[in-house]
């Protein structure tokens, strides 16, 4: 999720875990939750960011997410290869595989292998 701080991504995690939530709901999902009124301002400034939206249930608020958790994760992955890696997609697959501390499983590594292997075979149609 682009240009978010830690609260705010935070609560957007907790928004796309319950799928809907109200205020309250997403209050009781954050580690050492700040007050009610700044949970509620996070929410409506994730809202004009265009990350969430608001359905009026009697006085409550209960937001969504504005679209797709795996669009918002692409649209972020784009946004860090293009500023951190230059552009170079393969670039940052490497430093994902070379993480510290973050080895991947062969099981992992296979299913790598397998989507690369799919990827090729789309090209060569």
């Amino acid at each position: 999720m682009l240009e978010l701080g830690k609260r705010e991504r935070e609560i957007m995690e907790a928004v796309y875990r319950l799928g809907k939530a109200t205020v309250r709901e997403v209050r009781e999902q954050l580690a050492d939750p700040p007050s009610y009124s700044s949970v509620r301002t996070m929410l409506g400034v994730l809202e004009s960011k265009g990350l969430l939206r608001h359905v009026q249930s009697g006085r409550r608020y209960v937001y969504r997410p504005a679209r797709p958790k795996t669009q918002a994760q692409r649209s972020t992955l784009r946004w860090i290869v293009a500023g951190l890696f230059a552009g170079s997609t393969r670039d940052a697959v490497h430093t994902l595989i070379d993480l510290d501390g973050e080895k991947m499983t062969d099981d992992e590594l296979d299913e790598l292998a397998a989507r690369i292997e799919d990827e090729r075979s789309k090209r060569a149609r």
